[in-house]
């Protein structure tokens, strides 16, 4: 970490896991991503780092690697491995770049963007479904909110990428 936190103590009597707001956040991420990654693969066969792909990829379709990392915020590895995975089942296609030969650029395919196609809507159901005892104006403020602590993260990390709202 590049930054100490302002008014962070060495205090950890005063450290309660249940409370401590980056677990808390962690432990929601992880039940809602379960959750999704156990439909992804029992339906469609696929991670939840190659639906991100395809998701981003159906998006802005023709982005290097290098894009997806930074715009999935996952890490290079993980993005290769799930790139790999899709070229495997012919859901995306590679070319080569044209300004930069050492690096390749990423389309959906046609069976690609059909799988997309059959799995947004599910994706939406879940969000609906997660997020169907919140009222509208809570749900604007959790999205928010997230995206302001996902900031503060980044100037923290030295990191700082703006989030997509």
């Amino acid at each position: 970490m590049n930054a100490e936190p302002k008014g962070s103590t060495a205090r950890d009597e005063d450290l309660k896991l249940d409370a401590y707001l980056p677990y808390r956040l962690s432990v929601a991420s992880n039940a809602v991503s379960g959750l999704i990654a156990r439909a992804y693969q029992d339906r469609f066969g696929l991670t939840v780092p190659q639906w991100r792909l395809i998701c981003v990829l159906a998006e802005d379709d023709g982005l290097t690697q290098g894009q997806l990392v930074a715009r999935t915020v996952m890490d290079k590895v993980t993005v290769s491995r799930a790139a790999q995975g899709l070229l495997n089942r012919h859901l995306v296609a590679r070319s080569d770049h044209h300004a930069d030969g050492r690096s390749h650029v990423l389309t959906l395919t046609p069976a690609g963007s059909g799988l997309y196609a059959e799995i947004a809507p599910l994706a939406l159901a879940y969000e609906a479904a997660l997020i169907s005892g919140l009222a509208p104006e809570e749900v604007a403020l959790l999205k928010r909110l997230l995206a302001r602590l996902q900031s503060a993260a980044g100037q923290l990390s030295g990191d700082a990428v703006p989030p997509r709202a």
